[in-house]
């Protein structure tokens, strides 16, 4: 792909401590060499601590606050998994507010991993073709949700994925959604 294939692109990466530190920061790093503008949003400040695999990780910076996150102001959404991560973030009403405001406007919605569940919880599973870790499967089929084993499924502007090793799929499905 060109270095410039999602120049003038802006996505949003919305995380908090525990994030899957690789579904973070592949993400973050492939869109930006494509050319894209990627912030990450928290309802922490400053920084907050990836999960990697088995450990705390590193650390990320945090571009701008959760509750001043707009939609208008972005192309796409990115929500990396880990088990903590969306499991807080769906306790987040500005967080869920915010996932529904970038499909309102049809505007692409990509989880990895753990990260389907918040879009259960933001109720855009129902009648959709989705993927996710093995263990939110079960909960994605309870939403309503077609679910599949494939490393990136693309249903009317939600991107969904698997694992970390993923990713690179992933970020290719993103790409073709923006291009």
């Amino acid at each position: 792909m060109s270095a410039q294939k999602l120049s003038n692109r802006r996505i949003l990466i919305v995380a908090t401590d525990g994030f899957e530190q690789s579904e973070l920061l592949v993400p973050q790093q492939e869109l930006t060499d494509l050319g894209a503008t990627v912030h990450v949003a928290s309802p922490k400040s400053g920084s907050i601590k990836g999960w990697d695999h088995t450990d705390w990780g590193q650390s990320v910076k945090v571009d701008l606050a959760l509750s001043d996150a707009d939609a208008t102001d972005y192309d796409a959404l990115v929500l990396p998994g880990g088990q903590m991560n969306p499991d807080a973030l769906r306790l987040e009403p500005d967080a869920i507010a915010l996932i529904k405001a970038f499909a309102a406007a049809g505007k692409p919605v990509a989880a990895v991993c753990h990260a389907p569940w918040l879009l259960i919880d933001a109720g855009l599973v129902k009648g959709r073709k989705v993927t996710s870790w093995p263990s939110v499967r079960t909960d994605l089929a309870n939403a309503g949700g077609e679910v599949v084993d494939e490393s990136a499924v693309v249903d009317r502007g939600i991107i969904t994925s698997r694992k970390p090793e993923d990713l690179h799929d992933f970020v290719a499905a993103i790409a073709s959604q923006l291009a």
